[in-house]
């Protein structure tokens, strides 16, 4: 467990290293920057092996940052696991998963669940949530989670839950800083201004001081919506079966199976690719595992699927343009598969 000002010296340190023309970084120990989304931190895990995970974060050609290889994986090698910074339940399944891990809760009891406004999956999970969810619990969202619901948006629920986390004190303002942007036209911000007055009204009920809500200005609403759209991932959980990962891998742009959204910090720096060598599945809750698909070997770039990857090429392009900003150039588009 490390402490928020840990947390944002390691988050500097790993910016610095970053920026380095070229240079590589080497995760030299179990790094502690994946939060859960509270106080309580889980460290990247190496699935149960001594060291570091076998990944370097670093630049890639034409996409930025990348993570690659350190030393040979083996296809169906557990890479590392990762605990979400913010995650939300989405809005149809708030009282059938855990509000904290996502867990999907027991039938037994739905009845009553239902009559409450959320529901744990365990003390810890209710513990853990406790800071946050004071302050959630304090202000008014019945304007801003209606409007969400009826406009079917999502990434807001994230930014609200963040803002929450930020006022109890769990995590620092600008802790995803480092996320890289999507590209926002000033249609979409003007869109976006909406959610920003109905986030700030729902906090007018709470006993916040107004010194606590400097943070919270448009400028910053914006910038952490823009990193969260491309960078949160959908959360579909496969209930500890491994029969249809491979349809489980990564985050698709629409799916009505999603239990809800997060963000993660290492897996977020996984560039994409249409034939993929590695995939991210989750089993039973919002942490997130990170597993080869065929053998890597060193130095080669870990990329994931952001999307369908059984859908033809013209569509994958349009999902990848209009969902994240981009146009893939992978050998399966340019050979038009």
């Amino acid at each position: 467990m490390l402490p928020l000002a840990r947390r944002v010296a390691f988050l500097s340190r790993l910016r610095q290293t970053i920026n380095q023309s070229g240079a590589l970084l080497r995760l030299s120990y179990p790094i502690s920057i994946a939060a859960s989304g509270s106080r309580s931190l889980e460290a990247v895990d190496n699935a149960g092996r001594p060291g570091p995970p076998p990944i370097q974060v670093g630049l890639t050609a034409s996409a930025g940052r990348g993570i690659f290889a350190s030393r040979r994986i083996t296809s169906g090698d557990l890479i590392h696991t990762a605990s979400p910074v913010v995650c939300y339940p989405s809005l149809a399944t708030v009282h059938s998963v855990c509000y904290f891990c996502l867990r999907r809760l027991s039938d037994a009891g739905a009845e009553l669940r239902a009559s409450q406004t959320v529901s744990y999956c365990s003390d810890k999970c209710k513990d853990l949530s406790k800071a946050f969810r004071q302050v959630e619990s304090s202000a008014d969202w019945s304007a801003h989670d209606e409007y969400c619901r009826l406009q079917g948006l999502k990434y807001p629920l994230l930014v609200k839950r963040f803002a929450c986390m930020v006022l109890a004190e769990d995590v620092a303002a600008n802790y995803l800083d480092i996320l890289q942007p999507a590209p926002l036209s000033s249609g979409m911000i003007s869109e976006m201004e909406k959610g920003y007055h109905l986030l700030r009204n729902g906090f007018k009920e709470a006993d916040i001081r107004s010194e606590q809500m400097s943070f919270l200005t448009k400028q910053w609403y914006v910038g952490l919506l823009a990193r969260i759209r491309i960078n949160a991932f959908r959360i579909e959980l496969a209930g500890g079966l491994y029969e249809d990962l491979l349809s489980l891998a990564a985050a698709s742009v629409e799916s009505e199976a999603a239990v809800g959204n997060a963000v993660y910090m290492l897996p977020s720096f996984y560039n994409h690719d249409c034939d993929p060598n590695a995939h991210i599945i989750w089993l039973e809750d919002a942490s997130a595992r990170m597993k080869a698909l065929r053998d890597i070997e060193p130095g080669e770039e870990l990329k994931i699927c952001y999307i369908d990857a059984s859908l033809g090429c013209d569509v994958r392009q349009a999902l990848l343009s209009q969902g994240f900003g981009f146009h893939c150039n992978c050998d399966r588009c340019l050979s038009g598969d």
